[in-house]
This record gives C-alpha cells, structure tokens and sequence, in this order.
C-alpha cells in the first residue's frame, strides 16, 4: 500500500484505489486516498507551510529546489520506470518526461533568485514627486494543484516547482489512474531541506472537491485537465484565483514551400508520440493543394510503420492508450466520420485499448474528429490552395492552445502568427513543441492564464506596491 504524503509524513488514507498497468492489466500497486477529514487536515497544514515558505531567505528556496533538482537526475531511471508502469507511456517518451521534469526544477531554482517586483516612476505626474514606488511579488499561500494522467511527472513539476519558487505552499491531487510518480517525487521532496509540509500529495475521490473549492483557506487553483472540468471548476471556485491549462484541437499547416520531408517526420511525432494524449498533440493538418497528394501518402505510409508493442521496450513507438473506454469513444468517432462520408487513409483499427494510428480526409468541421479534442491517435489532413483559407480552417472551433506552420517564407510565417487565434505559434515544428519556460497556454476554450517557470509564479503572486515619501 502506498500512503498519502499528508502534513510531513506518510500517512494511511481512510480509503484506497488500486492502479493497474494501461499495457498488462496487472495490479502496480494499491494507493490511500484521504477522506474529507484528511483532505481539512491537509490545508491546514498547508497553512503552516505557505507562513513557513514565506519567511525563507531566495537563497534557502533555491537551495532546496536544487536539492529536488539533483534527486531527480540520480533516480532518473526509477522514475521513468514508474511513468512506464503505471502510463503506458513508451520508454522514450518517458525518459524525455524525465529530463524536462528536471529542467523545470532547475530553472525554478534560478528564477527564485531572480523573481521579483518592478521599479513604479510615480513622479510622472506632480503628486509623485520626491516619492520611490516598487512593487513585491506577494505569495498567494496555498496552492491547491489539480493534474492529469498523460504527464504524472512534469504537469506535477509545472505546478510544485513555481509554486515553491515563489513562496507557496501546495497541495497536489493527481490523476487516479497515476498517483505514483507525483508520491515518488514526494519522496524526493522530504530529502529537499524546503519545510516538510510545503508539498503535499494527497490522492482523493472527486466527491470531496466543493470542500475546496469553499475553503477560504486555499487561496488558488491550478489545474490541467479536460475544459468541461475545468470551467465548472472556475465557475465553482469563483471567490478564488483560478489558473485553467485545458483541452486543445491543435492546426498545423503545410504551405506550398514547406519542407515535405521534414513536415512529415515532425508531424508524426506531434501527432502519434503517447497515442497522441497529449493537449497539443496533432490533430488537424491542412496541406498546400500543390503538395497534398505526396505529402498525405507519405504521412500515411508512415503512420502505419509506427511500431506497437510493450511501452518498456526501447523499440515501442506507440503502445495502449489509458484504458478501452478512450480508445473505444476515438473508435466510434472514427466511425462517425467515416459514415457521414470521411475517408480512412490509414489505421482505425482496435483491440482493447489499443488504437491504430488513424488518418482521415474529406471531413467537415461539424464532426467530432474535427471540432473536438480526440486525445487519441487520430489526425485529419485536407487541402488548402491560399494561406488565408488554411488559417480560417485553423481558426475554425473552439480550443485555441498551440498551432504550428511549415513554411519557408518568411511573410507568410508572419500572417500566420499575427492571425491564428492560439496561445502559441510554432513555425517550422508541431505544436507539440514544449520547452519547460516558454509561456504555455492557450484562448478560448483552452485555458486561462499561463504555466511556464517565471509565468506560472507571476501567477502564483501578487503585486504589492510599496510608495515612500521622501
């Protein structure tokens, strides 16, 4: 049984779930999960620690944060093995999970020596004359992070090490279906020197949650997951400050001078890497007519090479997804497309949770495969004969998180950043591109506010402005 990380110490939750393997079936491990009584207990230490957090010299913050940051980087294989298990996450991908996970700790170390508030000029006008004004980054105090299964280290990571860097305390409630790597990097913490209770993991049933969304005592909300949540849950917590990293429908386009060869090879990875549970996996592609036909028949016959197997083995590009229920819903909107006149181009196949690597054409924007977010690997391609046309397509629906633009001209890179409506422009990769400091977020139905180190801990803060009279 492995026990919840409450107040400082492991400790046994008044209820349990078990976590299987997405790939075997076979049972990992048995998890506690707290009851609303530990789920009190657990703000209220968390209290404490945002009061301890706040009175820490930058020095001793960065200090524990390189602490976490080391322990990573000697148990790196343990916890890519954790991620495998209880993921399905093909090793290559987990290791990369791994390594960001690192780089997001590290760089948090060196923003907690660096973060703070701004010089305010008040002698603009009159009044402000022979007076000094300075903002301070204030924490918000406890944090309560709300992550999902497709990253149970990282998405752990973008929420704990900003929130330690700025001064906070937080509470993480993971993903069910993978509660035992954010419990490792648990275990990392108590070795960190950072007050004990300053990160707590505390698995729990969904029931419990209006408690949060109520407490006073938790001053914000992070959270990634799906969008239907994550509006109710800012609805729900309207009192407080919400930060919402949700759903997206990522567009990549393929002007006329891009790269074929390379297009295709990213697009891939963007698009099929984890069986595309991934917020900013490739979904839509939109193909310059001129290049269509080569380019689509090369991103089919690739998408059907991709090897499948045991998500440990070095030579596993795609394994299961979650669990049958995700790739039965993808399976039937496959379906749904193709009856209503879609074109299977590749894959579409299932077996328990396992999906094909699917490719479809002659869509329209009302089926689900287009206007929704698949989370799964399946990816539309259709054709385009201007920029403009390609962007409207892009434009088209309601999620708005990252896009990306093959192009060799640079006008053309421009119109497509100055009009596609998303919280990131890639040009020349997929949108799946990440680097852990970068503003991360998106429009629309994709979010509200920003992760990234130095972003999500300006998030995390308030200014406080401070004037002084001469």
């Amino acid at each position: 049984m492995r026990n919840i990380l409450l107040g400082g110490t492991w400790a046994k939750g008044n209820e349990n779930t078990a976590v299987h393997s997405p790939y075997s079936g076979d049972l990992i491990a048995d998890v506690s999960m707290a009851d609303e009584d530990q789920l009190m207990e657990a703000i209220g230490t968390a209290c404490t620690a945002a009061a301890e957090m706040k009175k820490l010299a930058r020095f001793e913050i960065a200090r524990g944060l390189r602490n976490i940051t080391a322990a990573l980087e000697s148990r790196k294989e343990e916890f890519a093995s954790c991620i495998i298990a209880e993921s399905a996450k093909p090793a290559r991908y987990a290791r990369g999970e791994v390594d960001r996970a690192i780089a997001t700790f590290a760089w948090a170390a060196g923003e907690a020596e660096r973060f703070c508030g701004e010089a305010v000029p008040v002698d603009t006008q009159p009044s402000g004359a022979g007076k000094t004004a300075f903002t301070r980054r204030v924490p918000r105090g406890v944090i309560y992070g709300i992550t999902p299964f497709n990253f149970p280290l990282n998405l752990v990571a973008h929420k704990v090490a900003p929130a330690l860097a700025s001064g906070n305390s937080i509470i993480i409630k993971p993903s069910d279906r993978t509660p035992l790597t954010s419990l490792l990097l648990g275990e990392v913490f108590l070795e960190s020197g950072l007050p004990a209770s300053a990160l707590q993991v505390v698995p729990m049933k969904v029931e419990y949650m209006d408690r949060v969304y109520s407490d006073d005592r938790v001053n914000m909300i992070s959270f990634t997951g799906s969008a239907p949540v994550g509006w109710s849950i800012k609805a729900k917590a309207a009192k407080k400050f919400v930060t919402l990293e949700l759903g997206g429908n990522a567009a990549v386009i393929v002007d006329k001078t891009a790269d074929v060869e390379r297009s295709v090879s990213k697009c891939l990875v963007g698009a099929f890497a984890y069986s595309g549970q991934v917020c900013i996996s490739v979904q839509r592609i939109f193909v310059h007519s001129e290049l269509f036909d080569r380019w689509t028949d090369s991103f089919a016959e690739g998408a059907g090479k991709l090897n499948f197997g045991d998500p440990f083995d070095e030579n596993t590009e795609i394994s299961v997804m979650i669990d049958e229920a995700a790739a039965k819903r993808a399976e039937e909107w496959i379906n749904e497309a193709v009856d209503h006149g879609a074109k299977k181009l590749t894959g579409g196949g299932r077996s328990g949770s396992s999906l094909e690597p699917t490719v479809l054409t002659n869509t329209t924007p009302e089926m689900k495969v287009v206007s929704e977010e698949a989370f799964a690997p399946v990816v539309v391609v259709e054709r385009f004969s201007e920029l403009e046309n390609a962007v409207e397509m892009a434009n088209h629906g309601k999620y708005g998180l990252q896009a990306g633009v093959f192009t060799q001209d640079l006008q053309s890179a421009i119109t497509a950043a100055d009009s596609l409506e998303y919280g990131g422009v890639i040009v020349n990769d997929v949108p799946t591109f990440r680097v852990d400091n970068m503003p991360y977020g998106g429009v629309k139905d994709s979010g509200f506010g920003r992760e990234g180190v130095r972003y999500a801990m300006e998030e995390m803060t308030e200014p406080r402005l401070i004037v002084i009279s001469g």
